[in-house]
């Protein structure tokens, strides 16, 4: 395989209102980021008390009974959890989305990156101030298991729930971003791409095994990058299979979560990540699917052109 520094994003990407270019150059070696675009409507929408019923109704008191949970409260393990309750895609869309936001590198902008490549590169201090935001406003993190659990059955969430996800495996994730989360007490999840594993500018197989031990939650985001809308035979073995057993022998954990590079999915990959184990897969801004919502969880890129208070904005209404 030639050096991934030899290619160049190939993805046309559709961003949010927020977001303002394309493309992202990764450091060392260039690695295909992912897209975003502007959540629906029918996604942002809060209805009012007089318009909601059924499991919309339902849906939002649980929610408000949520506020009164630890955010360390353990959460089932997903394979407990009845098949009624993860089939029920009416009842999972009906719960409010909870704000996921995703990373990828954390460092600052240098004179050789672009425009584009500067939304996917928060700055050192700019991922700080964001962070303190959100504890400073009560944000509590969460991670999978619990928002799982939460889709599926409706169990509580803490007050202000929120995921912080890395992409793409990148160094500075874990030392730039692990110690400020480390400051506020926060976990997050970090989707892997194996290929980088031990190169320079990326972690580790040993930095990967501390995020887990210490409480972190490692996810696949396939060995290389490649679209799974393009997978075809043995690529998904390639690509989700060998990875994940990867992950596993690194971690001592089962792998349950995965990210879509570029954010980009279709029907037929969510039967191959069920058979390879996967219980929840994530997307980036766009609708979450109406017949398997839990293979569509709806993230949004944090850009580094934002503010902790363009940041706060963007969460408020793209979810």
């Amino acid at each position: 395989m030639p050096p991934l520094g030899a290619f160049f994003y190939r993805m046309l990407h559709r961003f949010s209102a927020f977001l303002l270019g394309t493309a992202a150059v990764a450091a060392g070696f260039v690695l295909p980021a992912c897209n975003s675009e502007k959540a629906s409507a029918t996604e942002n929408a809060s209805p009012t008390a007089e318009a909601m019923s059924g499991t919309a109704a339902t849906a939002a008191a649980e929610q408000a009974a949520a506020v009164t949970t630890s955010a360390t409260a353990p959460a089932p393990d997903p394979s407990t959890i009845p098949a009624s309750a993860t089939s029920n895609a009416a009842a999972i869309l009906a719960r409010p989305q909870v704000p996921i936001l995703c990373y990828h590198q954390i460092r600052n902008w240098t004179a050789k990156d672009s425009k584009g490549a500067k939304d996917y590169i928060v700055p050192v201090d700019a991922f700080k101030k964001q962070i303190q935001m959100l504890a400073d406003s009560g944000y509590h993190t969460i991670l999978p298991d619990q928002l799982y659990a939460y889709l599926t059955t409706g169990a509580p969430l803490p007050s202000k729930p929120v995921m912080l996800t890395f992409d793409d495996t990148d160094l500075d994730q874990f030392t730039v971003a692990k110690p400020v989360m480390d400051k506020y007490g926060y976990k997050g999840v970090f989707f892997v791409m194996t290929v980088s594993l031990g190169r320079p500018r990326y972690m580790s197989k040993a930095q990967v095994k501390q995020l887990s031990d210490e409480g972190h939650v490692i996810g696949s985001h396939t060995w290389d990058h490649h679209n799974v809308k393009k997978y075809q035979g043995e690529d998904w073995v390639t690509q989700i299979e060998k990875p994940t057993k990867t992950l596993q022998e690194i971690t001592g954990k089962e792998i349950k979560y995965f990210a879509y590079p570029f954010g980009l999915w279709n029907p037929e990959a969510i039967p191959q990540l069920k058979q390879r184990g996967m219980v929840a897969a994530f997307v980036l801004a766009e609708k979450r699917d109406q017949q398997d919502p839990l293979f569509t969880i709806r993230r949004i890129i944090a850009s580094g052109y934002w503010s902790a208070r363009t940041l706060h904005n963007s969460m408020v209404q793209s979810f």
